[in-house]
């Protein structure tokens, strides 16, 4: 403790008001960066602990490809390079083919060797918003960037400290404040090393749209689409390059998208870009995939204490065909044999080569990844319900996730979804079900959630070209919809229940689950209604939750519910 003394030499001091002003100084440029920080989406940087199950490229695999790039970054075309170099570079290729590992790799080895300027790694299925959304993707590359070089720290304070109001600016603005600027800036220090390093953006195909308008407006303004920002991203990085003071080389990978493929066109952009690089067509990835199988087979030989001949003669070749360059097949194979808990490897493995050879030899790589999911899903008892379970638990990810207080985890998922509480419906229909969904352990269920290895699963279940010949597995989404709804009705008639009652935590979780269906549809479409019996229970409700938004939407919507039953000829409004 601090003693200070206040005129301590007066006398009759007489003072209506005393006010004490103290100026507790601070390391230059540490508050700015504070504030910085509370705008970025840390869990989308390489080596945020959100990525610590990220995809990475197996060992000696994938060599090629890395060495490329990582030459790219340092040296750029080479000679053929003008006065004005292709600073940005389009890594592309279908889903599975294996650009998330790709990139995460070469990012960690590019910070091994210092020359890692920033990253941003996109999720459309994290629980994140930052990493689903364009918003803090400016802000969380800067703040990278003031830790890549002290002096370049400095700069990006002090423009901070200069334009506070930036983390409300658009994504070009924000860009030309904490970067460009920035960097023209450290460009004149002559006495520095000259910058240079890679930018490494992953997954720019799943950001979503971010929406600015009051859905609540007799006259909105049209909903933006996920293009609309997806394009914005590749301008803001575009006119960035082309700013003779950036130094960096900037990869982008995603799926070969119409934006993307429109934009990299050098017909319709006049900036020269280096050459695309399409891992599935300019590097042949059978010998990378074909170690892969080596490698895991002899760990899960040691593992089981197999004979070394316990592999049917051409195994590896047979999967390696089947899997047509996608890496997704074979680490989906691998995972069916690890987290097996009823079928010993042997016969998971022949029933997968079975299923593989069933198949027509077409050109489609895609098929005996299908396949695959196909065999994988009509494992469970229950197809159909299986797919509404898993399909429900990806929206509320994607939708109630954000919300810290209510995230959606297993326990709460179950107790929503399940008709019966008390029942073990969850383990029922996806025990069989671990290579495509990581379920966390019963003791963990209440703090953590259910997961997805991979966002190709969701891609095979909404196609209906490439599942549609199963009908137990193809679901409309206004199917889930209704589905959704139809078990958050059934919980909130549980509730109004006296003979039962939920956790405060399960009852917080259930106010947001609407936010993850269109509920106008869905009241329209379910046969589930609430009763005017509930109404006392959602009085109690929202005197409980008074604080809680969600609950008079609820409200309204419940009476909306009831209406509809008694009234069938009012419309809802």
């Amino acid at each position: 403790m601090v003693h200070v003394e206040i005129l301590p030499d007066s006398q009759s001091l007489h003072a209506e008001r005393v006010k004490i002003v103290t100026n507790i100084s601070s390391p230059a440029g540490v508050a700015p960066l504070k504030e910085l920080e509370g705008h970025i989406a840390a869990g989308a940087i390489h080596d945020s602990d959100e990525r610590c199950d990220a995809p990475k490229c197996q060992p000696e695999t994938r060599v090629a490809v890395q060495d490329d790039l990582y030459d790219w970054i340092l040296e750029g075309d080479g000679a053929s390079e003008s006065e004005h170099p292709k600073k940005i570079k389009w890594v592309t290729g279908p889903a599975g083919c294996g650009k998330t590992a790709i990139m995460g790799s070469l990012a960690g080895r590019c910070a091994a060797n210092g020359v890692l300027g920033a990253t941003f790694f996109f999720a459309s299925w994290s629980a994140s918003m930052g990493r689903r959304r364009k918003t803090a993707f400016v802000t969380t590359l800067a703040s990278q960037l003031a830790e890549y070089r002290e002096n370049l720290k400095d700069a990006i304070s002090n423009t901070i400290e200069k334009n506070p109001s930036v983390f409300k600016k658009n994504l070009h603005i924000q860009m030309e404040i904490l970067v460009l600027a920035p960097l023209r800036e450290v460009a004149h220090q002559l006495d520095r090393p000259r910058l240079r390093g890679a930018i490494i953006i992953d997954g720019v195909d799943e950001c979503e749209a971010e929406q600015y308008h009051d859905g609540s407006r007799a006259n909105p303004p049209p909903t933006r689409t996920n293009d609309q920002d997806q394009l914005e991203i590749l301008q803001v990085l575009q006119a960035a390059s082309s700013d003779p003071a950036f130094p960096f080389r900037i990869l982008i990978a995603s799926r070969p998208e119409r934006v993307f493929r429109d934009f990299f066109d050098p017909q319709n952009t006049p900036i020269a870009f280096a050459d695309k690089l399409n891992l599935h067509e300019d590097y042949n990835a059978d010998a990378d995939i074909t170690l892969f199988f080596e490698i895991q087979f002899s760990r899960l030989r040691r593992r089981y204490n197999f004979p070394p001949s316990w592999l049917p003669p051409g195994t590896v070749q047979t999967l390696v065909e089947n899997a047509s360059g996608q890496f997704i097949y074979a680490a989906t194979v691998i995972r069916i044999l690890e987290t097996a808990h009823r079928d010993p490897p042997e016969a998971l493995l022949k029933a997968i080569l079975a299923t593989g050879a069933t198949l027509e030899i077409t050109s489609n790589p895609l098929e005996q990844l299908d396949a695959l999911y196909t065999h994988i899903l009509e494992s469970s008892p229950d197809p159909p319900l299986s797919v509404r379970w898993i399909c429900s638990i990806n929206e509320l990810n994607a939708n109630v996730g954000h919300y810290h207080h209510h995230l959606p985890y297993a326990s709460k998922v179950n107790m929503l979804l399940q008709t019966d509480p008390e029942s073990n419906e969850a383990e029922h229909l996806l025990g069989n079900l671990h290579s495509l969904i990581r379920i966390p352990p019963p003791s963990d269920q209440a703090t953590t959630k259910y997961g997805f290895y991979h966002k190709s699963l969701f891609d095979f279940l909404v196609d209906p070209t490439r599942c549609g010949n199963q009908p137990k597995l193809y679901v409309e989404e206004n199917e889930i919809e209704v589905f959704m709804w139809d078990r958050f009705v059934q919980a909130c008639m549980r509730g109004s229940n006296t003979q039962f009652s939920f956790l405060d935590s399960f009852l917080k979780f259930l106010l947001y689950v609407p936010d993850a269906v269109d509920k106008a549809w869905a009241i329209s479409h379910s046969k589930a209604h609430f009763t005017p019996a509930s109404v006392a229970w959602w009085v109690s409700l929202a005197i409980a939750h008074k604080g809680e938004e969600h609950i008079w939407d609820l409200f309204r919507f419940g009476h909306q519910s009831v209406r509809a039953v008694h009234n069938p000829f009012q419309s809802m409004d």
